[in-house]
Order: structure tokens, then sequence, then C-alpha cells
């Protein structure tokens, strides 16, 4: 599946599990993956995050860029983030914690599950995107 395939807009619904902090929440909102050049599609999440007593907005951007055919995702500063590689794990180098995570699923339903080990971190993160259905004008 390349990003490509996953243009539009998706309802997201995110579990984490932070082990570190003894927490868990959920993360609902929405993420829509846009057309910017032939060679980038944009990734923009937004929503709430519901984290023990914490509840607050989050958002990020993120690119998806081809170079030599293949796709990697990046930051929205421009840092490589990681090679766009679905159904395989992929890692995350951001010593001192180890980061690892797969992108698996469909044009119509994708997950993103990221684990993150090490001093600093110990948590998982469990996304569902599935598509937003089309709605009458």
């Amino acid at each position: 599946m390349l990003p490509t395939d996953l243009l539009g807009d998706w309802v997201l619904r995110r579990t984490v599990d932070d082990r570190l902090a003894g927490a868990t929440g959920t993360v609902t909102g929405t993420t829509t993956l846009t057309l910017v050049t032939l060679d980038e599609v944009r990734w923009e999440e937004s929503g709430t995050m519901r984290l023990g007593d914490l509840v607050t907005p989050v958002s990020r951007t993120l690119s998806v860029r081809r170079a030599d055919e293949r796709w990697t995702v990046h930051f929205a500063d421009g840092r490589v983030f990681h090679p766009w590689a679905w159904g395989t794990v992929v890692e995350h180098p951001c010593a001192p914690d180890d980061y690892t995570g797969v992108l698996a699923g469909d044009a119509r339903r994708w997950t993103v599950r990221w684990e993150a080990h090490g001093p600093a971190k110990d948590y998982r993160l469990d996304s569902v995107l599935e598509r937003r259905p089309a709605t009458a004008d």
C-alpha cells in the first residue's frame, strides 16, 4: 500500500498504554492525507487525548516523500521519521530509547502501532484509521 492509496479523510482512534507513567488513554479525532505533489503527501492528525485526568487537544503534521521510488515519513521540521514499509516493522533511531512501528491494512481500514522502550519511555500506541464516510452535499 502506498501513501497515495490512502488520500482522504480518516476517523482516528488511538489507544495509549504508557507503562512508565502507569496510565492508559485514548486519542479520538481525524487524520487527513493530502497530495501535495506527485512525490509528497501531507499527513495531518488532530483530535482529543484523554490520559488519566488529562483531556487535551493534540495534533501533528507529517509528510511522506518519495525519492528513488521509495517513500519516507518525515517530521514537520523535515527530519526523517521512518521508511514507509507497509506491513513490515520499521525502526526510528532516537537514543536513548528504541522505537519500532508497523503500518498495515487496506484502503478502507489501516493501523499504525508504535512501541517505545528505554530509560525515558515505555509505551505502546495503537491507532486504527477508518475511511470517513462520504457526506451528501
